[in-house]
């Protein structure tokens, strides 16, 4: 188990024997400043209110009974209360000695690993993946990757939008341009985009069109065969530009993860059906409502969730619930995971209640709405093109490789075209999706080329010249594996600083793992680096002699191991130079 886990572990039991309840928390942290040791227990005033005792005693108390010896070096009280450990340097060596030797790096897997339905993606089909989509994709797809490490059952549900009116509206207008229907589709598909547009505009110009496109709907959801076979079409070219997304971004999803709007289809007269025969429905204007006293309007009268339309129509409120029964009962979640943004926020919180009301999920089964912000332009509004238009994913992704191929040859002139390219590929990716990631996912953040393509601070390119940096260490020395022994000695205050924090990335790894916030990775990642520049200037390395050396090159292998891991699990991929 991770150092932080083994402490709290300890102190527990110290509290319980110091006269504290079993769930007293210890509150362990690392310490925030080099003075106060390498962890904090700053538990003892809060637990010592609730006894009526002076938290110093309590502290006292909890010292006494605590048995630190065989892995640290001090304990002490300082303050009001706030106990400070500082732990054997040879421990710590021995630590990083067996993490390095480990294919996880020492951290541990999940004791009880749970099966995870994570929900993330989900573009709506027939038209091209634009910034909207990112920030769903990349963020769900780094938590999926960290649920995974950790050895839970991770099930990928990429609840595309492939049902509904735009359906009826490409329908009609393949219809129309063309008598060959399917026989012209994959042409007129070339540029999905602009035919979307046209299928669009002509929607809302003629309510003619508009009609025929209603009725297309009607006949598709009725399993009318022409229809399907020019739907499936539309899905198909769809997913292939999806694929073509992913791939690129080095996302994990594959179409066998696609479990699309219209794959609850037959499932929505069922959801309805039962809603009544649990007396859970009643009529508004005409259409099928579940109220909830939970949820109420400004004039404080209950808010309906619409199940279904005075017409007979299906909502997303529908489809939802069935998604949900799916993953309650028959995917058997324990944890669902839904990677929207925090728009839909009210419409989640409802179709999470209605669904445990009417006993679609488990009271057992954890629901999560993973709320994230929106991209916006560096004016301060939502992230556009020059000429006010949505920015495509492909054309955002060409452009990062561009503007990357910019930074990278001028860093690195000796370089050959072929090689430049390829690192501008890898480094436009990277810095596009890290910028991203490294931000709070609740808050809004600003897109900016020149902070994101950055050599210095939290970015992708400072990153991965951190790892290029460290494998030209070993290029000059011309180590191979047989370099690579004895044991890590923390014999300088940098060596030490360093050795500490590549134990943490267990207990960094949960926290991802539990709160879904891949900016801390990002951060420790960032810190990783920065204490492996400041041991580099230090410690010599390749001119160290000995037993020393060989500490401090095995330090290098196992910063480089763990900086490829945590950008693993970010899903970006290191190089070997830069």
């Amino acid at each position: 188990m991770h150092i932080r886990k083994l402490l709290e572990q300890r102190f527990q039991q110290a509290f319980q024997q110091a006269g504290a309840p079993a769930d007293a928390n210890p509150q362990l942290a690392p310490a925030g400043r080099p003075e106060f040791g390498d962890y904090q227990a700053n538990g003892a005033m809060a637990v010592a209110k609730s006894l009526r005792q002076p938290p110093r005693a309590l502290a006292q108390k909890v010292v006494d009974a605590l048995d630190l010896s065989d892995i640290a070096s001090k304990v002490e009280i300082a303050g009001p209360g706030f106990i400070n450990i500082t732990l054997h340097d040879t421990w710590l060596g021995k630590r990083l000695d067996g993490a390095l030797s480990e294919a996880h790096l020492g951290v541990e897997p999940a004791a009880q690993p749970q099966t995870m339905v994570v929900d993330y993606s989900s573009p709506n089909l027939a038209k091209e993946m634009h910034v909207g989509h990112l920030r769903s994709t990349i963020i769900g797809d780094a938590v999926v990757r960290v649920l995974e490490f950790l050895g839970h059952r991770v099930i990928r549900q990429n609840h595309v939008g492939d049902w509904g009116t735009q359906f009826g509206m490409l329908i009609a207008y393949i219809e129309h341009v063309s008598s060959g229907g399917a026989a012209q589709l994959s042409l007129a598909l070339e540029d999905l985009e602009g035919f979307y547009r046209n299928a669009k505009q002509k929607f809302d110009a003629e309510p003619a069109f508009a009609d025929t496109a209603r009725a297309y709907v009607v006949k598709l959801q009725a399993g009318d065969a022409h229809c399907l076979r020019l739907w499936q079409q539309f899905i198909d070219t769809s997913m292939s530009h999806c694929e073509r997304v992913y791939e690129r971004l080095g996302v994990t999803l594959r179409r066998g993860d696609v479990k699309a709007e219209s794959a609850y289809n037959t499932d929505l007269p069922w959801v309805i059906a039962d809603l009544g025969k649990q007396k859970l429905l009643r009529e508004s204007e005409g259409a099928q409502c579940v109220f909830l006293d939970e949820f109420t309007g400004k004039d404080g009268a209950p808010l309906p969730v619409i199940v279904q339309k005075s017409d007979g129509g299906y909502l997303y409120a529908t489809t939802d619930l069935a998604a949900l029964r799916h993953r309650g009962s028959e995917l058997r979640a324990d944890r669902v995971l839904y990677f929207v943004d925090a728009r839909q926020s009210l419409h989640l919180k409802q179709v999470f209640a209605v669904a445990r009301l009417a006993g679609y999920v488990p009271s057992t089964c954890s629901l999560e709405h993973l709320a994230f912000g929106t991209m916006m332009g560096e004016d301060g509004k939502p992230f556009k093109t020059r000429a006010g238009g949505t920015v495509k994913l492909m054309e955002l992704l060409d452009e990062a490789e561009q503007r990357a191929y910019v930074v990278v040859s001028g860093k690195n002139p000796e370089l050959s075209e072929g090689e430049l390219r390829a690192i501008a590929r890898s480094v436009g990716v990277a810095a596009v999706k890290y910028a991203d990631l490294a931000k709070n996912r609740i808050n809004d953040y600003i897109f900016s080329w020149d902070q994101m393509l950055a050599l210095d601070g939290n970015t992708a390119p400072y990153l991965l010249y951190a790892c290029a940096r460290i494998n030209s260490i070993f290029r000059k020395g011309e180590l191979s594996d047989t370099h690579f022994t004895g044991h890590i000695r923390l014999e300088h205050p940098a060596e030490r600083k360093l050795g500490l924090a590549l134990l943490r990335l267990g207990e960094v790894v949960e926290a991802v793992a539990a709160d879904c916030n891949p900016n801390l990775l990002c951060s420790y990642l960032y810190d990783l680096a920065g204490l492996f520049m400041q041991f580099y200037e230090a410690c010599p390395v390749l001119k160290a002699e000995d037993a020393t050396r060989s500490s401090r090159l095995l330090l290098c292998r196992h910063t480089a191991a763990v900086l490829q891991r945590g950008l693993d699990l970010l899903g970006i991929e290191t190089i070997a130079q830069m």
